[in-house]
């Protein structure tokens, strides 16, 4: 499986990161040992003093495509999820000052929180699906997917121009504004609606 990134996919995010705003989605990607195994604690990383937070909503791809027409990208997918994209913020300002490319700030072990997943039925529209993180029970980060720049179905289409879909493949699909750093002792929760979809113990 591949864990398929999407930066720079809510205005407000871009706004307060300074960064310009893309003229096509920003993609990267994340290896399957970045997988935040359940039950376990978030440990931030010994070469980052600065690691942020960014919760996302998740899809998970339900069969094998490529070049899909936004049309017909529904049907690629069944389930809705949440998680986390953990940044190193201060080693990709490094990074990115260098043109260099962004893994080892994004794609360190345990960097990415895959939390539970939900039916796509449950929802009236997957372009207007609102969910937040808490982080110590404060709400740090909020918003909803209609203020995405480009919607889910048109994620998936653009992706897959580039990279073939496989079956449990998860697209994390952007954060809103709202990012911050992490610490010791720091618990994380998720949701979509009032469903808690994951709890993290920072370590």
């Amino acid at each position: 499986m591949k864990l398929i990134c999407i930066g720079r996919n809510y205005a407000k995010h871009i706004e307060e990161l300074e960064n310009e705003r893309p003229e096509h989605p920003v993609v990267f990607l994340k290896p399957d040992s970045a997988i935040l195994l359940k039950q376990h604690p978030f440990v931030i990383p010994a070469f980052s003093n600065d690691v942020h937070h960014e919760v996302e909503v998740l899809v998970k791809i339900k069969k094998l495509g490529k070049y899909i027409d936004q049309k017909f990208a529904h049907t690629y997918y069944d389930q809705i999820g949440l998680g986390i994209d953990f940044t190193a913020r201060d080693l990709q300002a490094q990074l990115k000052s260098k043109g260099l490319p962004w893994e080892k700030a994004k794609a360190f072990d345990g960097a990415a929180v895959i939390g539970d997943w939900m039916s796509k039925d449950a929802f009236d529209s997957v372009d207007d699906i609102a969910f937040r993180l808490e982080k110590n029970d404060n709400i740090v980060q909020e918003g909803t997917t209609k203020e995405m720049l480009w919607k889910i179905d048109a994620l998936i289409s653009y992706v897959s121009q580039y990279f073939t879909l496989k079956i449990g493949d998860v697209i994390f699909t952007g954060t809103p504004a709202g990012v911050g750093p992490v610490a010791v002792n720091d618990k994380l929760k998720g949701f979509i609606g009032d469903k808690q979809l994951f709890s993290i113990h920072v370590k």
